[in-house]
């Protein structure tokens, strides 16, 4: 079996509309601060030159939104009110549907903008095959080679609300995208809505989860290096409690 990784990193060097602060203790600095822990809270003198090269351990801080990096959206996320009752918090949202059989569908030249419910049923043909219920879908939309730059928040492309149901009436749970988001990009959403009147084109992949339990995961990565159908995605998000959104490590598992 090939684990394939589809996380994209935490990098507070990369850039972000919501910056990342990522403070490091090192070692050394572990030690002293032990030392001086063990004399505040015990009353206990601890020299850190006991220690091997003086140094304990590292200690890594780091300030975040759950929405950086790969991450789970959970229901509670798009509203807190949903068609089927109180939205989920993520460390409510069951295991089982994290772990399953999943597909690709290449979107990647839809460029900038709307993915509609032809164009999923285009990739959805030259996929070979529907998913099952519970399966996983997976939207390489090529966006992910962005990541780390401003374009990976402005140029990339969405689901509309009848291409979200699509999938969904399928029985799908849990669909992926290597976007920064499940919608289109906010000004691009916006400019239509302004150009229309229409408010079914703001954000309604998000307000789909209002009349549909399902979990989003966002900016996954590599989605290219996968076969169309016939592996498994792990995507398993971190416990928080009462939060909307879980960071994940997402890895496709490919049967050899």
């Amino acid at each position: 079996m090939r684990i394939i990784d589809l996380s994209s990193p935490v990098d507070a060097a990369g850039w972000e509309p919501d910056p990342i602060v990522h403070e490091i203790m090192t070692p050394a600095e572990g030690a002293r601060h032990m030392a001086e822990e063990m004399r505040l809270h015990f009353g206990l003198e601890f020299d850190p030159a006991d220690l091997p090269g003086g140094e304990l351990l590292s200690l890594d801080t780091l300030t975040l939104t759950s929405h950086t990096g790969t991450h789970v959206d959970a229901p509670s996320h798009y509203g807190s009110v949903g068609d089927y009752g109180v939205p989920r918090h993520i460390d409510a949202m069951p295991l089982d549907w994290f772990l399953r059989p999943a597909q690709v569908l290449d979107v990647s030249d839809v460029g900038t903008g709307v993915i509609g419910v032809e164009r999923i049923e285009k990739a959805l043909a030259d996929c070979g095959r529907r998913p099952d219920p519970l399966d996983i879908v997976l939207l390489h939309t090529g966006a992910s080679r962005h990541a780390g730059t401003p374009r990976y928040f402005t140029d990339f492309a969405g689901l509309d609300g009848p291409a979200t149901d699509l999938l969904l009436d399928l029985g799908v749970r849990v669909i992926g995208t290597d976007a920064w988001s499940l919608d289109a990009p906010f000004g691009h959403m916006i400019r239509a809505y302004q150009e229309t009147g229409d408010k079914s084109v703001l954000w309604p992949a998000h307000f789909a989860g209002r009349r549909r339990e399902y979990c989003q995961v966002e900016r996954l990565a590599a989605l290219d290096t996968l076969p169309a159908h016939g592996f498994r995605v792990s995507c398993f998000p971190v416990k928080i409690a009462g939060a909307g959104a879980g960071w994940t490590r997402a890895v496709a598992l490919v049967d050899e």
